[in-house]
């Protein structure tokens, strides 16, 4: 049923050859799950139809290759740039057109952001500026070569109109080889196609020219751009709405994203960046232009998306990561389940961690499924089962849940008096307080089901757990901050009085730290994730901040997004990075380090020790020596391995691998 609380999101759009039966747009993504050829693969296939199937009204194809190898973005990208690709892109658009849903398919050259070791030669750009902090050199492109990618360009929208594309979008942002010519910032061109933004603008209006050459007049044409740069030097809004008056007559569609590689943390939100804070960018195109424009950046609520289409800001909504965390998105917004929707957190670690970090398949922190989907919900226990899950942290929650919808009976215990483990601890942060909707999700999914029952301040002993009677026991207990044997750190760290705390020490004493800390001195022992969330807190507030880090580097386990953010957090407040130095002894006024065999204290108001966290189970063997032969016994999650919150949820959803194991749940046929 329509939810006429959000009719503006969800009323049609017309233009030209196009319908696209309401606003919701996903956006172009890469997911590394392309064939090793560059060809639409199985996986493709499931990903895209299930969020078609979902309600979505248009799905922009990720970005595929128009001139390979030179224009390479990644090891598994889509191409786009021989007939033989379009039988696999005709399949994919005949799905989603039978799901009612539009397509169209983002056409980019890498430029300067390929790199040599994947393409087997000198990445090209406008000039010889790497596209990223510490990149490779690039080399200039000569103009025969950019008439070549010119036609390329070309060749590839007509290719995407056979396949059955309702539209074509160009990438001329985010710093591949368009906005290299755009941007001042790498073009120091001195020929036709730089200085002035005429000439800036020359090789992108080439393209538009001859994309719409290669696909006719009724046939729509949007253009991805970075509206700010925001870098120094680069394009503002303002540059920006002057450039585009050589190209608008050319598109049809502005899509308004922003920013470049080195202001990634822009572009990919961070987690702290309101709920479609970019919308002003879009406003500005459209009304200087007069054309639909797409906006996005953190849109996880319908009501903000209806707010912004409304106030016209944008035509368009347009949903990233949002789309990966719950495929269903627009349906469940439409017929009013807002609180069911699996809203996207913004932690970048399974989306651009993987793909961007570590060349690896798309994946998802909070969606441990993102190919398949919720299938899993059809399939049904062939005997009774009974679950006992000890621990209401993520991993657990996800286990119980999972359980119960496939038919178990399941039991909940938590200790504490409320679910969420340590995410409801870390949302008190200010930046963190996005992680607490994924804890709303798993609770209220937790309360509809009748067959799974919560019991809150219930240690999962094992006189408790026989009452029960089950089959399967699963703990998901968590962990503990590592309070290693440095001498002094056991004596002072979370003691009455004392300054010296873990991070869930300091989260319970938020209120008694001031809130302008200028001049207060603040050591943090540890680089990782947890340490650069203390920076988070407390160099914004002025305070004289050092972070002391063992290995060579700091911030080893972050996703490319939130490193560079924290990277220009630190840089922006002079935080002090004290790397390769061990922490040698603490004392309530100070830690004594050692960097290079040299001594030396460093004085402190404030001292934090975020040196990891460490699996903590503390009934499992008991459990497992009391239950051995009567129930099979999984450790998940946290109590197994401390890690990051994707590994628990996966290992909670795994639990169905479990019960096929042991026969409560035919095996899967996906």
């Amino acid at each position: 049923m329509e939810n006429q609380k959000y009719s503006t999101l969800f009323s049609p759009l017309k233009l030209k050859g196009l319908t696209i039966k309401n606003r919701v747009v996903m956006m172009p993504m890469g997911t590394n799950f392309a064939r090793a050829d560059g060809s639409i693969s199985p996986a493709h296939m499931k990903y895209y139809i299930q969020r078609a199937k979902g309600g979505t009204g248009l799905i922009d194809v990720e970005n595929v290759n128009v001139s390979n190898p030179a224009g390479s973005n990644g090891t598994t990208q889509l191409r786009m740039d021989e007939d033989r690709f379009i039988p696999g892109f005709f399949e994919l658009c005949e799905a989603l057109h039978a799901q009612g849903c539009a397509a169209s398919v983002q056409l980019n050259h890498a430029g300067a952001s390929a790199r040599s070791s994947r393409i087997g030669m000198q990445p090209v750009s406008a000039s010889d500026r790497p596209s990223k902090r510490g990149n490779e050199i690039p080399r200039p492109l000569t103009v025969d070569e950019i008439h070549q990618i010119v036609k390329d360009f070309g060749a590839a929208a007509q290719r995407a109109k056979i396949a059955g594309f309702d539209c074509v979008e160009i990438h001329a942002g985010h710093s591949y080889l368009l906005s290299q010519f755009l941007s001042p910032t790498t073009n120091l061109r001195t020929d036709e196609y730089g200085g002035s933004p005429e000439n800036r603008s020359r090789f992108l209006c080439e393209v538009a020219r001859e994309v719409r050459s290669q696909v006719g007049e009724n046939f729509p044409v949007m253009l991805r751009i970075s509206a700010d740069e925001f870098v120094p030097g680069g394009n503002t809004l303002n540059d920006t709405l002057e450039y585009l008056k050589y190209v608008a007559d050319l598109v049809d569609i502005f899509d308004v994203s922003c920013a470049l590689n080195d202001s990634l943390e822009y572009q990919i939100d961070s987690s702290f960046r309101p709920d479609g804070w970019r919308s002003y960018m879009a406003r500005a195109v459209r009304e200087r232009f007069g054309k639909p424009a797409v906006t996005m950046g953190n849109i996880r609520n319908p009501q903000v998306a209806e707010d912004i289409l409304e106030r016209g800001d944008a035509d368009l909504i347009g949903l990233g990561r949002a789309l990966i965390a719950d495929p269903d998105w627009a349906r469940k917004a439409e017929e009013g389940r807002e609180d069911e929707i699996r809203k996207c957190i913004s932690c970048n670690i399974g989306c651009a961690g993987n793909r961007i970090g570590k060349n690896r398949p798309l994946r998802c922190t909070i969606n441990p499924s993102v190919i398949d989907g919720d299938v899993y919900r059809n399939r049904k226990i062939v005997r009774p089962c009974t679950v006992v899950v000890i621990g209401g942290g993520t991993a657990g929650l996800e286990a119980a849940c999972t359980a119960a919808e496939v038919g178990c009976t399941v039991f909940l215990l938590e200790r504490s008096n409320h679910l969420g483990g340590h995410v409801t601890d870390l949302i008190r942060l200010p930046d963190k307080t996005r992680m607490g909707d994924f804890t709303d999700y798993l609770t209220h999914r937790a309360q509809k089901l009748k067959n799974l029952t919560v019991f809150l301040n219930t240690p999962g002993t094992s006189d408790k757990i026989s009452e029960l009677r089950p089959d399967l026991i699963v703990n998901a207990t968590g962990s503990i901050p590592v309070l290693p044997n440095i001498p002094g750190l056991r004596d002072v760290t979370d003691q009455e009085g004392s300054p010296i705390r873990t991070v869930f020490s300091m989260i319970n004493h938020l209120d008694s730290y001031p809130e302008d800390m200028t001049g207060k001195k603040v050591v943090i022992a540890g680089g990782g994730a947890v340490g650069l969330d203390v920076v988070e807190y407390f160099a914004p507030r002025g305070a004289e901040v050092t972070i002391v880090e063992l290995l060579p580097s700091i911030g080893n386990d972050l996703d490319p997004i939130s490193k560079v953010g924290d990277f220009n957090m630190m840089a922006k407040y002079k935080v002090r990075q004290l790397t390769r130095t061990r922490l040698l002894e603490v004392q309530r006024t100070q830690f004594l380090v050692e960097t290079d065999g040299k001594r030396y204290a460093l004085p402190l108001d404030y001292g934090f020790i975020c040196l990891g966290m460490r699996a903590y189970a503390p009934d499992l063997e008991e459990i497992r020596t009391d239950f051995r032969g009567s129930a099979e016994i999984l450790n998940i999650g946290d109590s197994r391995k401390a890690g990051q919150i994707i590994s628990g949820v996966q290992e909670g959803r795994n639990i169905l691998l479990t019960l096929e194991r042991l026969g409560f749940l035919p095996e899967s046929i996906l």
